[in-house]
């Protein structure tokens, strides 16, 4: 008798979301396929989708399971990414170019929180401006604003740093390949600073690989190093968040390890172990990609374009600050070191 009221009340609960979440998944097959035909960042585009379609998430059955996407599936692509992980790439590296990686996140983090209030900007922002620079972009400034204390502006704070982190992203990866071989840089060096300072892992591909397939292998490697930190930033903001954090600034505090870093921290072992086979490393990545796609959608359809781009030219400022940075730490540091 349990059981069937549980099933009742489980397949209820899909119907409710059923409407919301195949509109999100639509609008990110829809991103996929003009990211294809017209080489522009998919996950531009499903921000920008979402936007064009935000009175879905303002009124109707499709509330719920909008709503289902922008939370849940987010934080299950973030834990799917660590599929991706090995912390055996480190050894194929070496150790000053990796800490220089480390230093590199930590520093452009440091930097963005202090420089932050020349520009106007709450600590909240700044935070989250500068962990989507210095990590992997879109996915790091996902994974950092579920574990920010909420305010009425979070979810357009969310929309304007993934859309500037992606845009300077695809810039970057036109003319940091023109900037290796102005400075001619050697193949460890160019690859370094590609994948120590582009945002997005397809953009850092994009851009290693058009100068060789050297530069390209050290560039994808460095990318995933820096994607791996993602578990112990949250972990270390979770809990800084939770001991300094006032209750005016909004919202629940987070769990001390929230569960979708758990999964990412589990499936990164695992791989490392080598326990999870190819095929399923392949599936879970692309698993993780859709449902990061459907989730920025997602938070598109949520919120209205005018209070994004009100958040104005300093915020601008800030990310492209933060960006020039991390850039002038690594080209600084494999100047040294290669």
């Amino acid at each position: 008798m349990t059981s069937t009221i549980k099933k009742d009340a489980w397949m209820d609960r899909a119907r409710i979301l059923f409407p919301g979440v195949v509109i999100a998944g639509l609008t990110a097959i829809a991103a996929q396929w003009l990211a294809e035909h017209y080489a522009t960042p998919a996950m531009l585009l499903a921000l920008l989708l979402g936007i064009a379609l935000s009175f879905l998430g303002e009124d109707g059955k499709t509330v719920p399971g909008i709503a289902y996407a922008a939370r849940t599936l987010l934080r299950l692509g973030i834990a799917l990414l660590g599929a991706r992980i090995s912390f055996g790439l480190a050894a194929e590296l070496g150790w000053p170019l990796l800490l220089l990686i480390v230093c590199a996140v930590a520093l452009t983090i440091g930097f963005g929180l202090l420089v932050g209030r020349f520009f106007g900007s709450k600590w909240r922002f700044s935070f989250l401006t500068a962990g989507s620079v210095a990590i992997c972009g879109a996915s790091a400034a996902l994974a950092i604003a579920a574990i920010l204390p909420k305010d009425e502006r979070s979810e357009e704070r969310l929309l304007f740093t993934v859309m500037g982190v992606t845009v300077l992203s695809t810039i970057a990866m036109i003319l940091y390949p023109i900037l290796v071989n102005m400075l001619e840089l050697n193949d460890l060096a160019a690859g370094v600073f590609l994948g120590g300072t582009i945002h997005d892992v397809a953009q850092v591909v994009g851009a290693g690989f058009s100068v060789s397939q050297d530069v390209g292998d050290t560039s994808t490697l460095v990318k995933l190093i820096r994607v791996s930190l993602l578990a112990p930033v949250v972990i270390i903001a979770t809990l800084l968040i939770r001991r300094f954090a006032t209750p005016d600034e909004g919202g629940e505090r987070p769990p001390i390890v929230p569960s979708f870093v758990v999964g990412f921290l589990v499936l990164a072992t695992l791989n490392s172990l080598g326990y999870i086979p190819a095929a399923i490393t392949q599936a879970f990545s692309e698993a993780s990609r859709w449902l990061l796609l459907t989730a920025i959608a997602a938070v598109g359809m949520k919120t209205n374009l005018k209070q994004v781009l009100g958040v104005g030219g300093a915020a601008i400022a800030l990310i492209i600050a933060e960006t020039i940075f991390i850039a002038t730490v690594i080209l600084t540091g494999v100047y040294f070191l290669t």
